[in-house]
């Protein structure tokens, strides 16, 4: 019975693990943060938010429309008091597993003067994004959001300038 059970959990946590695409192996730096944040929403808690949206409103509906394919959404962010809040190998933990083929780095934002770093993945699986991973890194600072599923970067796109999503115009042809 003791070994059914054990084969139960790790089956369990493998679940998770997939849902989660990434491992956030972070809960260390809850003791030391002065401000923490532990989001996991499943997919079945996304969609019976999105029940309570408004088909009928434009912006309501998109949401609706984008959380259709999504699976979850996890974050983990922890703020610090003073810097050495965290470690660059808390960040290579996390960056180990997004790697190519499936996981492809798109954006990578460096201001040595503000200290932020910013990082987004994308995981990729039959030309479909199956998988969206944003790194934010301050000196007293660390965020890590992965959001699972099909996501529709088109619908994500079409949500700039509402909800607090910055508005991103395209280039102008020929730049």
């Amino acid at each position: 019975m003791k070994r059914l059970m054990q084969l139960m959990a790790l089956a369990g946590l493998g679940l998770v693990l997939e849902a989660q695409q990434i491992r956030l192996d972070l809960d260390h730096l809850s003791s030391k943060a002065s401000e923490t944040v532990n989001l996991s929403l499943n997919g079945a808690t996304l969609q019976f938010a999105a029940k309570f949206l408004n088909g009928k409103d434009p912006e309501e509906a998109q949401v609706r429309k984008l959380l259709a394919g999504i699976e979850g959404i996890y974050v983990r962010s922890y703020e610090f008091n003073d810097k050495g809040g965290w470690s660059e190998s808390d960040v290579e933990r996390i960056r180990t597993q997004l790697r190519a083929p499936q996981w492809s780095r798109i954006v990578e934002v460096k201001s040595k003067q503000e200290g932020e770093n910013v990082e987004v993945y994308l995981r990729t699986e039959s030309q479909k994004t199956s998988g969206l991973v944003v790194l934010a890194m301050e000196s007293k600072e660390l965020t890590v959001v992965n959001i699972v599923g099909n996501i529709d970067l088109n619908s994500l796109s079409e949500l700039g300038g509402q909800f607090g999503i910055p508005k991103v115009e395209p280039a102008p042809k020929g730049k």
